[in-house]
């Protein structure tokens, strides 16, 4: 299936990453953005962070970063067009 770029930036500026990661992650305020432990791979140290501002993700335990689509991709086991309508 093909989106439109207007139509995947109209999801992308709709869908928050604070919220869509805190249905997975217990996301604690840190300074400008959140953190929480990664969902990508275990940990007892917090090392992932998300950015509110930026609408972006990363760990630096295991390098995982990415967007909202990068996200629910990564997390929830789905292809692009997948996430765009899942989102």
């Amino acid at each position: 299936m093909k989106f439109s770029e207007e139509f995947i930036d109209r999801v992308r500026e709709a869908s928050d990453l604070v919220e869509i990661v805190s249905q997975h992650v217990n996301l604690k305020k840190s300074g400008s953005g959140y953190q929480g432990l990664c969902p990508f791979h275990g940990e007892k140290t917090p090392s992932f962070s998300v950015s509110d501002v930026k609408q972006v993700y990363h760990c630096f335990g295991c390098k995982a970063s990415g967007n909202v689509f990068k996200f629910v991709q990564d997390y929830q086991g789905l292809t692009f067009p997948e996430t765009i309508e899942y989102l």
